[in-house]
């Protein structure tokens, strides 16, 4: 059974403990450092070396590791003194191997774990995927699925249903993150992420529309799975879309999450909120 904690008042960040951000020069890495690169002290650990470009003002060469995430030492220097991690480094692809998936998003995911409780993290923000419950879009359900009247929505306590072996990583990766907060009371949230684009929305594309999240509200929803108050959660990472099939309610009620777009209005200002 999942945590299902009160809401409580937004936490102050301790500004003087570091979040490390795996997959730092990804899609999503990128947007949580575009918004939020000022605000927390940050180390960075990537497979690719970082350009300059993708690093935020003010980090020191020393705080960022060029590193496999199936590397335990490496990631276990990458986790000492952090506070939190948030979690994104893995093989992206839907069309994945299983090779790569098992090695990268499953081995890599547990290294990470581990690191974080052999280091005396509290939190760790898990990106999970959208693809961990694909199978839920059946032909019965489809494509009224993606309209705003339509009632069916997906809250976090079903049972996954992976689309792909890339879903079957992602909704390992949750049960991994179940393991450490039950076994090691780790503070841990799955982020299940829609369709995170930069830019306008999908026009024409009723699916990515509504499973569609802004950089800006990317950004808002790590900030509040790195200071809200919670055990164990899954979450859904979207916009506020008058179109969508998954609930945002549970990352309203636990984490204060205040997203600020919606796929049908969008007006082309990502400025922080």
């Amino acid at each position: 059974n999942r945590s299902f904690l009160a809401p409580a008042p937004p936490m102050t960040p301790r500004m003087d403990d570091p979040v490390l951000l795996t997959g730092a020069g990804g899609r999503v890495g990128q947007a949580i450092l575009r918004h939020l690169g000022p605000d927390f002290e940050w180390r960075l650990l990537d497979r690719e070396p970082l350009p300059d470009r993708k690093l935020p003002a003010g980090v020191d060469a020393a705080d960022v590791f060029n590193a496999d995430i199936t590397d335990a030492d490496a990631v276990r220097e990458a986790t000492a003194g952090c506070r939190a991690v948030i979690h994104l480094a893995g093989d992206p692809r839907p069309e994945a191997p299983w090779d790569s998936v098992l090695r990268n998003n499953i081995d890599g995911t547990r290294t990470v774990f581990a690191a974080a409780v052999e280091t005396g993290v509290e939190r760790v923000a898990f990106a999970s995927s959208n693809h961990a419950v694909g199978a839920y879009e059946t032909d019965t359900r489809t494509p009224e699925l993606y309209r705003p009247d339509d009632g069916f929505r997906l809250d976090g306590t079903e049972l996954p249903r992976p689309s792909n072996l890339y879903g079957v990583s992602k909704a390992a990766g949750e049960s991994i993150g179940r393991y450490y907060h039950d076994a090691h009371d780790l503070s841990v949230v799955a982020v299940r992420i829609g369709n995170l684009t930069e830019g306008h929305p999908p026009i024409d594309y009723e699916r990515g529309q509504a499973m569609w999240l802004s950089y800006r509200d990317c950004a808002h929803l790590f900030e509040r799975c790195l200071v809200a108050d919670y055990g164990y959660e899954i979450v859904y990472g979207i916009s506020d879309n008058d179109r969508k099939y998954y609930s945002i309610q549970r990352a309203k009620e636990v984490l204060g999450y205040d997203p600020q777009d919606d796929s049908a209005e969008w007006d082309g200002d990502e400025r922080e909120a």
